[in-house]
């Protein structure tokens, strides 16, 4: 028996897809006190007080590469490689502007170049892919909810680079316009418009998405 698609997740996606951001800031902050204490002592070499700040960020960099990738073990590499460039660069890092945006211009740097040297490169097989899905699924349910997954990325994927990479650090980067402006190099205008552009591109291939899925369980 064929188990049918969730069509309420698919619709959460197509949402927050459109989500508003109204309710969120477009200030640029600067690094809190602690994470400045934290980056002097980096600065001045200190390989534990880097180590620190990478623990902070570590996560969020790996969730903003792998949107890029499209790939866990491609993302990996690439906040690696973000994290080694960081270092090196560290001593040029001024606390005016937040340290996060400075890492994300960094990784998302290295995630495009990364993806340019292996563009077709898959490091994952699909077989690999169903076993990291909830063991507590059937193999049906854990199937679909890995290829609902597989097709928001790829949908992602799918996006023009300049678009999608604005989508990326909004959506789970969360950063505000002026940062996004701020790690892309590029005018606040410029930012609203590709991620509008990219938000209505995105909700229109996952509604298709969605309409083929019900005719096809019908």
């Amino acid at each position: 028996m064929l188990v049918k698609p969730n069509k309420t997740r698919l619709e959460s996606v197509i949402t927050n897809v459109m989500k508003s951001d109204s309710q969120l800031t477009m200030e640029i902050l600067a690094p809190v006190a602690d994470e400045l204490e934290l980056i002097a002592h980096a600065q001045a070499g200190d390989r534990s007080a880097f180590s620190e700040l990478v623990c902070l960020h570590y996560d969020s960099v790996v969730r903003v590469v792998y949107r890029l990738c499209g790939d866990a073990q491609i993302a990996e590499d690439a906040a690696q490689e973000a994290f080694i460039r960081a270092w090196v660069s560290l001593p040029d890092y001024q606390p005016r502007a937040p340290f996060r945006s400075w890492l994300f211009r960094i990784a998302v740097n290295a995630a495009l170049d990364v993806l340019r040297r292996k563009p077709e490169e898959r490091l994952e097989t699909r077989e690999e892919n169903l076993m990291m899905a909830e063991k507590s699924l059937s193999p049906e349910t854990a199937y679909l909810e890995k290829e609902q997954a597989d097709f928001l990325q790829g949908a992602v994927r799918a996006l023009p680079e300049a678009s999608r990479a604005v989508l990326v650090l909004r959506e789970y980067g969360e950063l505000s316009y002026s940062e996004i402006a701020a790690v892309l190099e590029i005018p606040v205008g410029t930012v609203m418009s590709r991620l509008n552009y990219a938000r209505n591109r995105l909700r229109e291939t996952l509604s298709e998405y969605q309409l083929e899925t019900e005719l096809d369980y019908a």
